[in-house]
């Protein structure tokens, strides 16, 4: 009978681990392709200074939030730097705009 149980409840935690991560999975901003005019647009001259525009406001956002607690870490791939800063958003309460920039500070 204890086994019967402990086994039920095994199976419940998998299940609630598996809606936890897909709902995650659905929730993330999925990667649009722009249309061929805005990747042109983009590729200009106006989308460079735009560019760094971005960077200095991801920087200014790390310093600000998370330079608080931790030094610049190591270059990591962008999908695992992804993960990180989703992560310690929801630990330092910062607004998805913001994860955005700093995402783009950290991996460029």
């Amino acid at each position: 009978m204890k086994v019967r149980t402990l086994n039920s409840l095994v199976l419940v935690a998998f299940a609630m681990i598996g809606l936890a991560v897909a709902s995650a999975w659905a929730t993330t901003p999925k990667k649009s392709t722009p249309a061929p005019a805005v990747a042109a647009a983009a590729t200009s001259s106006s989308g460079a200074a735009q560019d760094d525009t971005m960077r200095l406001e991801g920087e200014k956002r790390f310093r600000a939030n998370c330079a608080r607690c931790h030094a610049a870490p190591p270059k990591f791939p962008p999908r695992m730097m992804g993960t990180i800063v989703r992560h310690m958003r929801v630990r330092s309460l910062i607004t998805d705009e913001e994860m955005r920039l700093i995402l783009r500070y950290m991996t460029e």
